[in-house]
C-alpha cells in the first residue's frame, strides 16, 4: 500500500457527520442496484416480499455495483469539494445498475426522463424497467445519463477515457476499469495512453482499477498476483499506483476520501507544472488500485456456499426465490440491511443528507455536458475542397495518389480547426505509410516519451495519434467523438478485422442514442480504410482481405455509409461529406497508389452527389439501348473495367456497352431499405431489366448479390471481386488470379452476350492469349507486362483509328 491509504487508517478526512451521510448515500445506491435486479413491485418494502413483488426473470448482475457505487460516491464529494469537471466511464461490464441507481439519486436521470420521478412511483419505474422488455439493458446504456460507454464488450474504457481527455483541458475523467476487463488485450494496450495525453492541453484521466477478485467463474489475474508485482506492473506502465484495500465500509471510506484528495492534489500539482512552469516532460500520473469483495454487503453465503468475496455473487446471488421460500427471505433480509426507512421517506423521496452528497448542476456526473457530447459539438471550418482538386483534362490522363491529395486537404482541416482544438486524426502507424503525411507541414504526431535527434514530427501537443494498436486508435477516436469532437481514423483494410467488434458495439451505440430525444447529435466515425486488397500485392495474402464492408453492411441502415471513390477528386467530394455528417459511421476506402484519374471536379461533385452514375464518355449506348451494362465499384476494378471496355470495343466494334460506377454503395440497396437507395425504377433504367450485367466490385462478389436480390434484373447479374486468391504477386496478376482484370472481364461479356455468337470466338481467344503472356512476363521479370503499367484511356479520335485497325486484323485473320 502507499503511503496514503496506510497513514489513513481508521481516521481520515471524513467527518462523523460526513462519514454517516456518504455510507448512506452509498447504501441507499446499493439498495437501489438490488431492487433493479430483484424488484417489480414494492419498492420501498412497505409489506413483506411475495412472489408478486418479484420479476419472473432475474437477470443483471451484483456483483461490481457495490464497488462502482462506492466509487461514484466518493467522487461526488471529490467534485464538491474541489469544484471539479469530471465524469465516470464504467468499465466493468453490466453495471448498469449502479450507474442507473446514482444518476436517479443524482437526479439527472428523473429530469431528462419524466416518469423516472424520485418518489415511490418513479422508483418502482427504475426496478421495473432493469433488464425488461420495453426497459433498459444491463449495462451502462445510452439510455443512462453520463454514460459514454456501454460495456457490453470489455477491454474499451480505459482507450475512451483518453479520448475524452485530450483536448479537454478542464475535464478529469474517472475511469473504473475491472479486474476482469483489466485480463483483455485493449485493455492492456490502453494504458499505455498516459504516453500521449499533454498536461498543458489535454484533461486528466484518473484509472481505478477495481480488484473484486473474479469473473463469471474464475478468479482475475490481477487479484491474484502479489500487491508489490502488481505495482511494479503498474508502475512500469508510468502511473504512481495508490492503493485502497479492505471490507470495513468505515474504515474504507476514510481511505477512498484521503487517497481522492491525494490524487486530485497530485493531477492538479501536475497539471499546474505543465501549464504555469511550461513543464513538457511526461509526468507519472497517479491511479487508484481499490480492492474490496465481489458482491459486498451481499448475502454472505447462499445455501451454504460462500457469496460475498466469491464469484457466486457475480450475477444474481439468490435465484429461484418463488421455489425456495428461504431464498425470498434472505433477499428481504439483505434489502433491508441497507434500512431503507433511513434513506428514503415515506414517498420515496431521497432524504435531504443524501441529496447534499449530490454535486449541483451540471457538476452532477449525469449532467456533464461532456458525456452528451453533441451539446458541445461545434461544426468544423472546412477549407473548399475544390480547391485541391487534381486536374483532369480528359479521362484518364493524368495519374495522382488519391489519398496524397486527401492528405493536403485534411492538412488545411487541421489547420483551420487548430484554435478550436477539436479535430485529430488516427492511425496505426500508418499516416505516413497512407499518404496522409501532408499533415505533418501542419502538426506532428502527439509524443510525451522520450525523443531522440533522429525522430521526426513528434511533440507534447501534436495532433495525429499513432499507436501500433488498432483497438486504441478507434477507442480515442470514439471517445473523442462522445465527447464533442471531430475525427478521422485510417487504417491498412486487411487490420481493420482487428476492430470488427469496437465497430459493432459503436454502431450499436449510435443506433440506441438516435432514438433517446436527449441525446444530441456527434460527429460521425470516419474510418479511411486504403492500402487495400489489390494493391497488396508486396505484403501478399495475409494482408488482402476487403471484408470489413460485409460487417458494416450488416448494421442499420441509417447508421452506415460505404464509399469506394474512383479517383481523387470523388475522394475529396466524399470526405467532405463524412466530415459534415453526424451519428453515422462512414467507411472510405480509396488506394494510395498513383492511378489514373477519371472525373474533373464538377463531375466528381455530381457523381458523389448521386451515389451512381452512367459514365456516358466511357458508353457507346447513347440513342440505344445497351448490349451490356458494365458496372465497378472501387478504383481498381474501376480501372480493370475501363480497360476492358477499349478490349471490347477492338474486337468488337459493334458492341453496344453502358458503363456505371458506383461510388455509394448504399444506393444499390432497395430505397425502402437504406435512404440512399435507388428505387426500382431508378435502378432498372441504369441496369435495364434484361441486358447481362458486369459488375467489378471491390471485395467479396456475393455481398452485391445480397444488396440487389430484390431487383428485377438479378437473374442477370454476374459479379466479379475478390475470391480468397492471393499471394505475393503483381498488382495487375492480383486482379488476374480473381478473375476481375481487364481480359477476364471482357472475355465475359463475349459469353454473357448472345448475339455476338461465334463471330467473337476470335476475340476471346485473343484475350485468353493475353492472360498466359502476361503469366510469362511476370515469372520472368517480375513486373506487369508495360502495355499493363502504360496503359492510358485512350481520347476519341486516337482510339476510334486504333479501333478500325484492330477489328480489321483481327477479323481478317
Amino acid at each position: 500500500m502507499n503511503e496514503t491509504a496506510t497513514a489513513s487508517g481508521m481516521t481520515g478526512p471524513l467527518s462523523p457527520e460526513e462519514l454517516r451521510c456518504i455510507d448512506a448515500y452509498w447504501r441507499a445506491a446499493n439498495y437501489l442496484s438490488v431492487g433493479q435486479i430483484y424488484l417489480y413491485d414494492n419498492p420501498l418494502l412497505k409489506a413483506p416480499l411475495e412472489p408478486a413483488h418479484i420479476k419472473r426473470r432475474l437477470l443483471g448482475h451484483w456483483g461490481t455495483a457495490p464497488g462502482l457505487n462506492f466509487i461514484y460516491a466518493h467522487l461526488n464529494r471529490v467534485i464538491r469539494v474541489h469544484d471539479l469537471d469530471m465524469i465516470f466511464v464504467c468499465g466493468p461490464g453490466h453495471g448498469g445498475p449502479a450507474l442507473a441507481a446514482n444518476t436517479w439519486l443524482e437526479g439527472t436521470y428523473s429530469e431528462l426522463c419524466p416518469t423516472l420521478t424520485q418518489d415511490e412511483e418513479g422508483m418502482k419505474r427504475l426496478f421495473r424497467q432493469f433488464s425488461f422488455p420495453g426497459g433498459i439493458g444491463s449495462h451502462a446504456t445510452p439510455e443512462i445519463p453520463g454514460s459514454i460507454h456501454e460495456g457490453g464488450e470489455l477491454g474499451y474504457a480505459l482507450a475512451h477515457a483518453f479520448g475524452a481527455a485530450f483536448d479537454n483541458p478542464d475535464l478529469i475523467v474517472a475511469c473504473v476499469v475491472g479486474d476482469g476487463e483489466a485480463e483483455t488485450g485493449p485493455l492492456a494496450t490502453a494504458w499505455h495512453s498516459n504516453k500521449f495525453l499533454n498536461p498543458a492541453r489535454d484533461g486528466a484521466v484518473l484509472p481505478i482499477l477495481h480488484l473484486n477478485g473474479y469473473k463469471i467463474a474464475n478468479p482475475t489475474v490481477l487479484a491474484r498476483i502479489p500487491r508489490l508485482e502488481l505495482a511494479a506492473l503498474m508502475s512500469g506502465y508510468g502511473y504512481a499506483p495508490h492503493f485502497v484495500e479492505g471490507s470495513d465500509p468505515k474504515t474504507m471510506h476514510q481511505r477512498m476520501a484521503a487517497t481522492l484528495d491525494a490524487v486530485i492534489a497530485e493531477i492538479r500539482s501536475i497539471q499546474r507544472e505543465a501549464r504555469e512552469r511550461g513543464a513538457v516532460q511526461r509526468p507519472r500520473w497517479p491511479m487508484i488500485v481499490l480492492a474490496t469483495p465481489k458482491g459486498w454487503t451481499g448475502p454472505t453465503e447462499v445455501d451454504g456456499k460462500r457469496t460475498e468475496g466469491s464469484w457466486r455473487s457475480h450475477q444474481v446471488p439468490l435465484a429461484n426465490l418463488r421455489e425456495i421460500p428461504a431464498h425470498m427471505k434472505q433477499l428481504e433480509a439483505w434489502l433491508k440491511s441497507y434500512r431503507p426507512e433511513e434513506l428514503f421517506d415515506q414517498d420515496g423521496r431521497p432524504r435531504p443528507e443524501l441529496l447534499a452528497q449530490v454535486p449541483k448542476g451540471q457538476r452532477r456526473m449525469g449532467a456533464n455536458p461532456h458525456a452528451n457530447g453533441g451539446l458541445l459539438l461545434k461544426p468544423l471550418r472546412l477549407p473548399d475542397f475544390r480547391d485541391y482538386a487534381v486536374d483532369v483534362p480528359k479521362p484518364g490522363q493524368t495519374v495522382a495518389e488519391a489519398t496524397r491529395v486527401m492528405g493536403r486537404y485534411l492538412r488545411d482541416v487541421m489547420k483551420l480547426n487548430g484554435e478550436a482544438r477539436n479535430f485529430r486524426v488516427f492511425g496505426p502507424d500508418e499516416t505516413a505509410s497512407n499518404r496522409l503525411d501532408a499533415l505533418f507541414e501542419t502538426t506532428s504526431r502527439a509524443w510525451m516519451a522520450q525523443t531522440l535527434p533522429e525522430d521526426e514530427h513528434l511533440a507534447p501537443d501534436g495532433r495525429v495519434m499513432e499507436i501500433l494498436s488498432e483497438h486504441t486508435c478507434q477507442g480515442w477516436l470514439e471517445g473523442y467523438l462522445l465527447t464533442g469532437r471531430h475525427g478521422l481514423f485510417s487504417s491498412y483494410e486487411a487490420f481493420i478485422h482487428i476492430v470488427d467488434s469496437m465497430f459493432n458495439q459503436h454502431a450499436k451505440w449510435l443506433k440506441v442514442a438516435k432514438e433517446i430525444p436527449w441525446r444530441r447529435p456527434i460527429a460521425s466515425l470516419n474510418i479511411l480504410l486504403t492500402s487495400h486488397v489489390w494493391r497488396q500485392d508486396h505484403n501478399g495474402f495475409s494482408h488482402q482481405d476487403p471484408g470489413f464492408i460485409d460487417l458494416v453492411m450488416n448494421k442499420k441502415a441509417d447508421i452506415v455509409r460505404v464509399y469506394l471513390p474512383p479517383d481523387a477528386n470523388t475522394l475529396l467530394a466524399v470526405t467532405e461529406r463524412c466530415l459534415e455528417s453526424r451519428n453515422l459511421v462512414n467507411v472510405i476506402v480509396a488506394g494510395k497508389q498513383p492511378a489514373p484519374q477519371w472525373l474533373d471536379m464538377d463531375a466528381a461533385v455530381k457523381h458523389v452527389a448521386g451515389g451512381i452514375g452512367i459514365w456516358a464518355w466511357a458508353s457507346n449506348d447513347q440513342g440505344s439501348e445497351p448490349d451490356v451494362v458494365m458496372a465497378c465499384a472501387g478504383d481498381v476494378p474501376t480501372l480493370e473495367t475501363l480497360a476492358a471496355v477499349t478490349l471490347l470495343r477492338q474486337y468488337v466494334p459493334e458492341l453496344k456497352v453502358r458503363v456505371v460506377n458506383v461510388v455509394d454503395l448504399m444506393t444499390l440497396q432497395p430505397r425502402e431499405e437504406h435512404p440512399h437507395g435507388l428505387s426500382d425504377r431508378e435502378f432498372d433504367n441504369l441496369f435495364t431489366t434484361d441486358k447481362p450485367i458486369i459488375f467489378a466490385y471491390h471485395g467479396y462478389p456475393w455481398l452485391i448479390h445480397r444488396l440487389t436480390y430484390r431487383r428485377t434484373n438479378h437473374k442477370n447479374l454476374h459479379v466479379r471481386g475478390y475470391k480468397e486468391e492471393g499471394t505475393t504477386t503483381t498488382p495487375f496478376d492480383m486482379a488476374v488470379r480473381n478473375d476481375l482484370d481487364r481480359f477476364h472481364l471482357a472475355m465475359d461479356v463475349i459469353d454473357r452476350v448472345p448475339r455476338l455468337g461465334y463471330a467473337a470466338a476470335y476475340a476471346k481467344q485473343a484475350l485468353r492469349d493475353k492472360l498466359i503472356d502476361h503469366r510469362h512476363y511476370i515469372e520472368r521479370y517480375g513486373e506487369d507486362m508495360p502495355e499493363i503499367l502504360e496503359w492510358r484511356w485512350p481520347d476519341r479520335a486516337a482510339f476510334r483509328r486504333k479501333v478500325q485497325g484492330s477489328a480489321n486484323r483481327t477479323y481478317s485473320t
